[in-house]
C-alpha cells in the first residue's frame, strides 16, 4: 500500500514534472546540479513574486526545478533553505527603497543595522545583501551621491572582511518607484568608483533598467565589472520573460556570459500563468 504524499512533496513532483516538459525537446540544463552551471550562470528566484506559495513548498519546488537559492528573505528564513540544499543569493538588508543611503539622518540606524545583517550573511555563506539609495525629495543626484558614499563607507571595512557584497539595486523612477535617486546604470557606477571597494556593487536589474534607458547588451558589455547580481523580468508588465514581451532574454544572457559573470541571475517576475511552468521556462530562457 503506497503512503499518501504530503502537499509540499506533491509541489516538488510538480515542479519536476514541469521542469521535463519545459525541456523535452532540449538538453539544456535539463536537471540543474548544485555548483556552477555550464554556463558559468547560477539561477535563483525572488520570493516575492510568489506570494502564494509558502517558502517551504517554493523550496521544494526550487530544488525541484534546479535553482540554488530563493532570495531577499531574511536571516530567519536561511535555516530553512539549507534543509533543501539552497542559498539565499541576495539577502534583504535594512534600507528601504524610500529611507536608504542619501540622507546623513538615516546612517547611524543603517550602519549599525547593515553591520549586524552582514555578519548574519557571513555565518550563513550568504555572499550579498541588497540596500537602496533612497529618494531624492528635491535632492541633487550629485549630494545624493557624495552622501550615499559617506554612509556606504562605514560598513565596508565589515563587508570586506566577512566577504559579503553590499549591493545597490538600479530600480526604475518613471513606472514603479517615482523619485527612486539610484535609476541610471551612470549614477550607480559612479557611487561604486567614490565607495572604492570591491564589496560594493550593482544589482541590475534588467526589466527596470530597460524601461530607464534601455541598450541593455552594452550597458552591460561596458559596466560589468561593478555588476554583482541580475534580476529578470518581461517588459511591459514585469511578467513572463517570453515572447510576450519586448526583451529578448537569450541575446541579454549572453552578453552576461560573455563578461565572465559566474553569479547569480534571479527571475524576479510576477507570473501571470502557472507559476511554477512560467518559472521552469524562464530558467529555460536564461540557459544559453
Amino acid at each position: 500500500m503506497s503512503l499518501p504524499i504530503t502537499r509540499r512533496e506533491a509541489v516538488a513532483s510538480i515542479a519536476g514534472a514541469v521542469l521535463l516538459g519545459a525541456n523535452a525537446s532540449s538538453s539544456i540544463a535539463a536537471s540543474p546540479a548544485a555548483g556552477a552551471r555550464p554556463n558559468g550562470i547560477h539561477h535563483s528566484v525572488c520570493k516575492w513574486c510568489y506570494k502564494d506559495i509558502p517558502l517551504e513548498e517554493l523550496a521544494a519546488a526550487a530544488k525541484g526545478l534546479g535553482l540554488e537559492s530563493i532570495e531577499l528573505l531574511d536571516p530567519k528564513d536561511f535555516p530553512l533553505l539549507k534543509k533543501y540544499g539552497l542559498t539565499c543569493a541576495m539577502a534583504n538588508g535594512v534600507s528601504t527603497i524610500r529611507e536608504g543611503f542619501n540622507r546623513r539622518e538615516h546612517h547611524d540606524r543603517l550602519v549599525e543595522g547593515f553591520i549586524r545583517r552582514i555578519q548574519e550573511c557571513a555565518d550563513a555563506g550568504v555572499p550579498n545583501v541588497i540596500c537602496f539609495s533612497g529618494s531624492r525629495k528635491g535632492q541633487a543626484d550629485e549630494e545624493g551621491l557624495e552622501i550615499c558614499a559617506e554612509g556606504l563607507k562605514k560598513i565596508m571595512s565589515k563587508a570586506e572582511k566577512s566577504g559579503v557584497n553590499v549591493v545597490m539595486e538600479l530600480l526604475n523612477s518613471r513606472v514603479n518607484h517615482p523619485d527612486y535617486q539610484c535609476d541610471h546604470t551612470a549614477w550607480g557606477v559612479e557611487l561604486c568608483k567614490r565607495v572604492g571597494s570591491e564589496r560594493f556593487k550593482l544589482l541590475y536589474d534588467i526589466y527596470h533598467m530597460q524601461i530607464m534607458e534601455g541598450d541593455v547588451i552594452r550597458t552591460i558589455q561596458t559596466h560589468h565589472q561593478y555588476i554583482a547580481h541580475y534580476h529578470t523580468g518581461g517588459n511591459p508588465g514585469r511578467n513572463e520573460i517570453d515572447e510576450t514581451q519586448e526583451l529578448y532574454y537569450p541575446a541579454i544572457m549572453r552578453a552576461i556570459k560573455a563578461t565572465g559573470f559566474n553569479g547569480f541571475v534571479a527571475q524576479e517576475f510576477i507570473p501571470k500563468r502557472s507559476p511554477l511552468q512560467s518559472l521552469a521556462e524562464g530558467i529555460r530562457i536564461c540557459t544559453v
